[in-house]
């Protein structure tokens, strides 16, 4: 019974993308600890087969950021493109979630939500930054329009 109620649990969970890092560039030197930084990455829409999505975004380094206790900044930058057939896996879900991570030790998080423009048959991707007692109104949008694949 228990382990029963555990899976379940564990599937009413939402799928969430994994952010690969591609490259990274300085941007101010520390002394002690890394240095500050822009860390681009890729993530694939776990939802939806053919769409990877990049993600430009600042990370504080020093002892704080070494140690994961800074609070990175909101600001970031997506573009999502078409990299193979699209393909739906299940019912999409205007706003979903489909990428999050921590950006500060407890409060602030980043993520990546999800839109079906169906009108204009393309998807849409929203970046923004939220916090516990108060977010960010800084975001960033790009979108795919769903085309056939030339193979």
């Amino acid at each position: 019974m228990f382990k029963g109620m555990m899976m379940a649990a564990l599937l009413a969970l939402p799928v969430l993308a994994s952010a690969e890092e591609i490259g990274q560039v300085s941007t101010v030197f520390k002394f002690v600890g890394p240095n500050d930084r822009i860390v681009v990455e890729a993530f694939d829409d776990p939802k939806v087969d053919g769409v990877t999505c990049y993600l430009s975004r600042a990370k504080t380094g020093g002892v704080k950021g070494g140690l994961g206790l800074a609070e990175d900044r909101a600001e970031a930058s997506i573009a999502c493109r078409q990299v193979g057939p699209i393909n739906f896996k299940g019912q999409l879900k205007d706003g979903e979630e489909v990428f999050k991570e921590r950006t500060s030790l407890v409060f602030k998080t980043m993520q990546v939500v999800r839109f079906l423009d169906k009108k204009r048959n393309t998807l849409v991707y929203l970046v923004y930054s939220d916090r516990l007692i108060e977010g960010s109104p800084q975001n960033a949008v790009t979108a795919i329009p769903i085309l056939p694949w030339a193979q």
